[in-house]
C-alpha cells in the first residue's frame, strides 16, 4: 500500500458554504461515506489538518473537527510519527469456541501470523495448576503475532500440554492452532474464558502498532477436550479499534 497520504477532492468541489449545515459535518459526512463505500481503503493515511484547511480554504479548527467526528465513530486514527489513518473494518467476535484464525477467514480477511518465540519450559505451580500437571513438567510456550490484512490485531499467548511440544513455528505460521490441534485429532469441547481490559506493557505497544500505554481487550482462556483434559492455556490481547467480542444474553 501506498505511503502517500490521500486526499478525494472530487467529494468537496460543491461545499455549502452559506447554508444552514456547519461546514465541519458537510466534511466529516463526505468522508464517512467515502471510506465505508471503499473510496479511501481501509490503512489509507490522510492529509494533514493544515493541508486539507489549505486545499479547502477552511480554518484549522473546522478541519480538525470534522476529523475528531470520524475518530469518534471509530473510523479513523490519529498515530504518531504517522498521521491520521483509516482504520481496518473492526472484526467482531462471537464469545464461542473458535480460534482468531477462524474468525478472521469467516468474515473474509486474510489471517497471517508471525512467530515471535517457541519454547519449551518447565510448568511453575501457577502454570501446572492451569494445566492440571505436575510442576517441573516440560510445556510449550508459544507468542505469536496475528495480523488481519497486513494489520497487526493481537497478540497470542499459549501454553500447550506435553505431548504438543512438537508443533513447530513453521507450522503457526501456515495454520491456525485449533486447526492444527484438529488434525491431530483433538477437539476443544469446552473452555473456561474471561475477557477483559488493561493498558499495553512491554513491546506490546510496538508489536500492534499503538502509542505506549493504549488501552487492550483480554481474553484469558483455558480449553479441555472431550474427556476433560486441558489441552491449552491462553492469554490473548486485542486492539480495541478493530476487535469486539459479541455475545447473546438470555433472560431467565
Amino acid at each position: 500500500m501506498s505511503t502517500e497520504p490521500v486526499w478525494p477532492e472530487e467529494l468537496f468541489t460543491d461545499l455549502d458554504r452559506t447554508g444552514p449545515v456547519p461546514l465541519y459535518f458537510q466534511i466529516s459526512s463526505r468522508l464517512e461515506r467515502a471510506i465505508r463505500d471503499g473510496v479511501i481503503p481501509a490503512g489509507a493515511r490522510l492529509e494533514n489538518e493544515i493541508s486539507i484547511g489549505e486545499r479547502l480554504g477552511l480554518s484549522r479548527p473546522t478541519v480538525r473537527r470534522a476529523i475528531q467526528e470520524l475518530v469518534d465513530k471509530g473510523l479513523l486514527v490519529r498515530r504518531r510519527g504517522i498521521g491520521t489513518q483509516v482504520v481496518q473494518a473492526r472484526v467482531s467476535r462471537p464469545v464461542e469456541l473458535t480460534s482468531l484464525h477462524e474468525d478472521l477467514t469467516r468474515v473474509g480477511h486474510t489471517p497471517t501470523t508471525r512467530v515471535l518465540s517457541i519454547e519449551r519450559v518447565q510448568a511453575d505451580e501457577e502454570v501446572a495448576a492451569q494445566l492440571r500437571i505436575a510442576p517441573g513438567t516440560e510445556i510449550s510456550r508459544i507468542r505469536r503475532l496475528r495480523c488481519a490484512d497486513g494489520t497487526p490485531m493481537a497478540i497470542l499467548d499459549n501454553l500447550l500440554a506435553p505431548e504438543f511440544s512438537d508443533i513447530t513455528a513453521e507450522d503457526l505460521e501456515r495454520h491456525g492452532l485449533y486447526e492444527i490441534l484438529r488434525a491431530r485429532g483433538i477437539t476443544i469441547k469446552i473452555a473456561n474464558q474471561t475477557i477483559g481490559a488493561r493498558r499495553t506493557h512491554g513491546d506490546e505497544h510496538e508489536l500492534l502498532d499503538l502509542a505506549k500505554g493504549s488501552p487492550l481487550l483480554t481474553m484469558d482462556r483455558v480449553a479441555f477436550d472431550h474427556g476433560g483434559r486441558v489441552i491449552e492455556a491462553g492469554h490473548h490481547c486485542y486492539r480495541p479499534d478493530l476487535y469486539s467480542f459479541e455475545t447473546t444474553l438470555v433472560s431467565r
